[in-house]
């Protein structure tokens, strides 16, 4: 199970992802140690939309999170288009 940690649920909407993409991103995407202990995820989805004003073909999603009581705890998560 993934749960979201209060300052990862405000990051989704200042970032422009969803809680969708994040749990797809921790079931199916790379991951990669992190800092503090974290485990990083990452994925890239096809885009073809803008963001803040310019088009992007792709979103890259990457979620930050730690186990807790067996399920991932999403502490943070950050997007990149191109």
């Amino acid at each position: 199970m993934v749960r979201f940690h209060p300052h990862a649920l405000e990051r989704l909407v200042e970032r422009g992802t969803t809680e969708e993409e994040i749990v797809v991103t921790i079931q199916s995407g790379e991951q990669f140690s992190a800092k503090f202990g974290r485990i990083g995820f990452r994925k890239s989805f096809p885009f073809g939309a803008t963001w803040r004003g310019r088009s992007y073909s792709t979103k890259e999603v990457a979620a930050f999170a730690v186990r807790e009581n067996g399920d991932w705890l999403v502490i943070t998560v950050m997007t990149r288009y191109y």
